[in-house]
Parts: structure tokens; sequence; C-alpha cells
């Protein structure tokens, strides 16, 4: 009986799993209360809040508990490091059946462990309740260190589009996993485990980003959105994408023709979803580091409603249909 988190009991669970977490300088007070207390320097604080449900956002055959603890932790932090800000403080709600095995939920507690390792920033908090669908509702803060938010709505004509990241490898590690081929290893290892550039939500910051966002849509379709919030519209050069060598490796695995492979990579590159990658705008003069690529510009004034009615994104001064997430288009 004492093999799964019912017969171990809520507070006996809670207790196990809050002590294996970590404070950090930004929590005051920690797990244990009937609230935490996260330092905020800066006077602002950064919230963003996500879900993820079992058999929408992750099946247990196909990734780890711990994988699951990682995809949790890195999805909410993107958000904040998206903003410009630096990962503080993370609370977990924990919906999960009574027959859920113990080990499991160590697991992905280890998981969420390790990853605000990476990310910077600590659980302060949480619930948990039981239900019949596993589900995990993250609430993630940030600190803005004194810098202004790089929001969605500030990009102008003739800035530059860079991103950070890995676009196209989350998307074909999904489609390797639907049909049960093992590999290439680093895209499956991308869409279990999504590995944000932490830092470079900060350095887009300091180095001037007029614009940023969280890719975790699609490239394309996120970037419609910063163009609809600044009444532009950005066209982006396809050459300029240079598909990871993982992901050509995964499109001749996955059945595409040898002379499309290139052309098919860039095209998950453009709509596949959940990279977790970040997508910014820069002014033209800005020096753009290694880790920025530039791939491109925006180039004239868009609605001036700033009303989000969709992409108003090209490729190649073409427009590209279809591609992207919407969690209520798709089954």
């Amino acid at each position: 009986m004492l093999s799964t988190i019912g017969g171990l009991g809520e507070f006996a669970l809670i207790t196990r799993v809050t002590s294996q977490f970590p404070g950090t300088d930004d929590v005051i007070l920690g797990p244990g209360d009937d609230a935490a207390i996260v330092a905020a320097p800066d006077g602002r604080t950064v919230a963003t809040t996500d879900l993820l449900v079992e058999g929408r956002h992750f099946k247990r055959e196909w990734s780890s508990a711990r994988d699951v603890g990682h995809r949790a932790v890195a999805q909410n932090y993107a958000d904040v490091v998206a903003m410009g800000a630096r990962p503080t403080g993370m609370l977990i709600g924990f919906a999960a059946p009574p027959d859920l095995p113990i080990v499991w939920a160590e697991e992905f507690t280890a998981g969420v462990r390790d990853e605000c390792a990476l990310a910077g920033g600590a659980v302060v908090g949480g619930d948990m309740v039981g239900s019949e669908v596993l589900t995990i509702a993250v609430t993630a803060l940030g600190d803005l260190e004194g810098r202004a938010p790089v929001r969605r709505d500030g990009a102008r004509p003739g800035d530059v589009v860079a991103y950070a990241g890995n676009l196209g490898l989350s998307a074909a590690g999904l489609a390797l996993l639907e049909r049960g081929i093992d590999g290439p290893a680093a895209c499956l290892d991308e869409h279990r485990r999504p590995s944000p550039p932490y830092s470079a939500g900060s350095e887009a910051a300091r180095l001037g980003a007029t614009a940023m966002l969280d890719v975790s849509d699609g490239f394309l379709q996120d970037l419609g959105h910063i163009a609809a919030r600044s009444g532009v519209r950005i066209d982006l050069d396809s050459k300029a994408l240079r598909p990871d060598p993982a992901l050509l490796e995964a499109m001749g695995v996955l059945g595409v023709a040898k002379g499309k492979i290139e052309e098919a990579a860039r095209g998950l590159m453009l709509m596949g979803g959940e990279d977790h990658s970040l997508a910014a705008v820069f002014p033209a003069e800005v020096d753009l580091p290694e880790n920025w690529p530039p791939v491109g510009t925006v180039v004239a004034t868009g609605d001036p409603s700033g009303e989000d009615t969709g992409p108003a994104v090209t490729v190649d001064g073409n427009v590209m249909e279809g591609g992207g997430w919407d969690h209520f288009r798709r089954a």
C-alpha cells in the first residue's frame, strides 16, 4: 500500500517532496507555512503560470518522471527570462491519482530540483490534490534587477530579428516518438527536457532588445505575436536558418527525400512547437553575439491598432500558411 501516494498520504508526501528543495538567497520563507515569501529587490515581480496535463503535454510511456519535472520548470522559467528577468521562485500544484507510485513523485521532484538549479530559481511552495488526471500547475516568479521588462510591443521597422536556443528539435522529437523511432537522441532529449537558454534573456535585455518572447507555439506563429503587438511586419530569411545536424538527421530517419531534407528541417524550425528558445528583436546597430544569430528584419508598419489578429510574418517575402500550436484547434 505504501508504494503509492494514496498509501503514503498527502502530508507525508508533502514532507518527503519539500525536503528535497534547497533554498536560495531570494527565498525569505519557503515551504511549510500558509504562504511563501520571496524577495523582490527590484520592487517588481515577473509572474507567469502554465499547466501540464498528462495525455496532452506529456505521456508517461514517452517521458520519465524526471523528464516531466525538468519540463515543468523549463517551460515556465523560459517565460520569465523572455521578459529579461532572472528566475527567483516557483510554486507547483500537483494533482494526481492516488495510485500514482511514490517513486514517480520522487523522481518528478528530482527533475524539478535539478532544472531549478540550472535556471537559478527555487521551489517555494504549492499544493497537492487527488485527481483522475495527472496535472501539474506551475507559477513562476522572476526579478528584473532594475531593468525595464522586454515586452512584445517594442519592435520597430529596421530592427533585426534573432533567436537563441534550439529550433525544430523538439518537434522532430515528437514526430520520432509518435512513430516509435529511437533517435536521433538530441531530438528526443529536447522534446522530453527542453533546454531554454536561461542566461540569454537578461543578455538580450542588456543588449537593448526592443521585443522578446519564449518560442513555445512555433517560431513563425510566435513572431506573429510580436509583429501584431508592435504594429509591424517581419520578414525572415530562410537561408539564415541553420538546421542543427541532429534535425537534418531526423528528417532523413522520418523518410524525407534526400533533396528535401534541408527544406523540411527549416520548416520545423519555423513551425514546430515547444522549443522554449527565445526570439528577440534588436536595433540594427547592436553587435549581436554568436548565440543570437540574426534571421530576419522588421520591414514595415502593420496594423496600427496592435490587435493580435494572427501572424504578420513572411519568409523570403512570402506568406507561409499553417504551423504553430493552438490548444483549442487540435485534439
